[in-house]
């Protein structure tokens, strides 16, 4: 449907427009969810408009006027209802217009989703709700949390930044190292709930932000690094499925690959590394970039993922690192890794270990661990590759209602992020250069 294709591609942008214009978050996503509904009715009878996106804020900022005069509160918002045309920009009804411009400011948006009064969690669930247009119910099984408990944390959130007076704006110079860390993060984060999820236009927003922070900061070389970072693993998204099946990267048409992209995320990745700043997105970066080379040289990788761990200390890249031991010093060494963690809620955990446990020939503890990762997948192409696996392993499929067994843990390892430790993941999402969606999966 034409209307779905302009939500995926739209919607923060038109979103981000209606908060420059209305100045609140939560009015300015009230007045776009009601342009898509009368969208839905009226293009289908009517046509699709010459500007989709234009005809979307018009319509929007209208019905945004009609809910305040039915506040009465108009006359306190003239101000910013006018702020556009006070600046000298396109009046609305321009916006119709097919050649009409309209002015990009998901920039600004992110920056206020992230700034620093509200707590980091909270800023990137209102990212995803606002820029990457998930629905509450989508971000709460993304955080492991109620839906009650998640709409109750956007509210909050959209109330704070109207009644703290959050500016909707870029920050100045001076303030952009200490606002960086969290905005990279939360776009990153992005960046792999529409890799991990399938949602590709999660993906290209998350690059979008990635080229626009680029521009912004282009000396900076974490900035550049993530930029890479994402392109180096978007380059391969034509050759992760097939036939609704994950493929495993090494099993993947490597002509379906977008070299250009590649070419572009090597260039980003060397210009960072001239900066002889080692941060851990261009550590990953450096990590990905291998990954695409045959043969792998694994000892650099497993190497660049310990420096990694001890920038970070999460266990995600710890699992990750496994991955690469295994490969050197086979799959009991690896293992030997993974049972000192503590990612029981983390399905990508459950399917690194029941590789391992294949390879090692302990098929009756990978049946279960597969059977744990399978338990746990949000997608259906990783439901249908984990029931592959699962039923590779030989054992009975009865069996699989047995929990796998525990290994030991290590006590005191969190994945919750906090800002400035950038590569550790919050409940939910793919934190550390891609995970086994990068090896074992895609």
């Amino acid at each position: 449907m034409v209307l779905d294709a302009v939500f995926r591609d739209q919607w923060g942008r038109v979103l981000a427009t209606l908060v420059g214009i209305l100045g609140d978050i939560e009015l300015a996503e009230d007045a776009a969810a009601e342009a898509f509904a009368i969208a839905a009715e009226r293009w289908p009878r009517d046509g699709e408009p010459a500007n989709p996106a234009g005809w979307l804020i018009v319509t929007a900022r209208n019905r945004a006027i009609d809910q305040l005069r039915r506040q009465q509160v108009l006359a306190a918002k003239t101000t910013l209802l006018a702020r556009d045309l006070e600046a000298g920009l396109q009046p609305p009804e321009a916006l119709m217009d097919d050649a009409a411009t309209i002015p990009d400011e998901r920039l600004e948006l992110i920056f206020t989703c992230c700034h620093p009064a509200l707590a980091f969690e909270t800023q990137v669930a209102l990212t995803l709700r606002t820029l990457g247009g998930l629905s509450t119910d989508e971000i709460a099984l993304a955080f492991l949390v109620p839906f009650e408990t998640m709409s109750k944390r956007l509210t909050r959130a959209k109330h704070k930044i109207r009644d703290a007076g959050i500016p909707f704006a870029v920050p100045p110079d001076h303030q952009l190292p200490d606002r960086l860390a969290a905005v990279l993060a939360v776009v990153y984060l992005i960046f792999n709930q529409g890799w991990g999820g399938g949602r590709v236009d999660l993906a290209a927003e998350a690059i979008h932000l990635g080229r626009a922070l680029a521009g912004l900061m282009p000396d900076e070389p974490e900035v550049l690094a993530l930029l890479a970072l994402m392109l180096l693993h978007d380059a391969r998204k034509a050759a992760r499925l097939r036939d609704g099946q994950l493929v495993p990267l090494d099993d993947q048409d490597r002509t379906l690959w977008d070299t250009r992209q590649i070419d572009e995320g090597r260039a980003l990745l060397q210009r960072a590394m001239t900066r002889r700043r080692t941060g851990p997105y261009l550590l990953q970066a450096a990590i990905a970039d291998l990954y695409l080379y045959q043969p792998r040289d694994w000892r650099q990788i497993a190497a660049l993922y310990e420096t990694l761990t001890q920038q970070t200390g999460s266990p995600i890249v710890e699992m990750n690192r496994a991955i690469a031991v295994a490969e050197i010093d086979g799959p009991e060494a690896g293992l030997a890794i993974l049972d000192r963690l503590d990612l029981d809620h983390y399905r990508y955990f459950h399917s690194t270990r029941a590789d391992l446990l294949r390879r090692a020939g302990r098929r009756s503890e990978a049946h279960h661990a597969y059977r744990r990762a399978l338990d746990l997948a949000q997608t259906e192409p990783e439901q249908r590759f984990l029931q592959d696996r699962l039923a590779a392993t030989g054992e009975p499929y009865a069996e699989a209602a047995r929990p796998a067994p525990a290994p030991a843990r290590r006590a005191g390892r969190s994945v919750r992020l906090r800002p400035g430790q950038a590569p550790r993941t919050t409940p939910g999402f793919v934190g550390s250069g891609g995970g086994v969606l990068q090896t074992l999966l895609s």
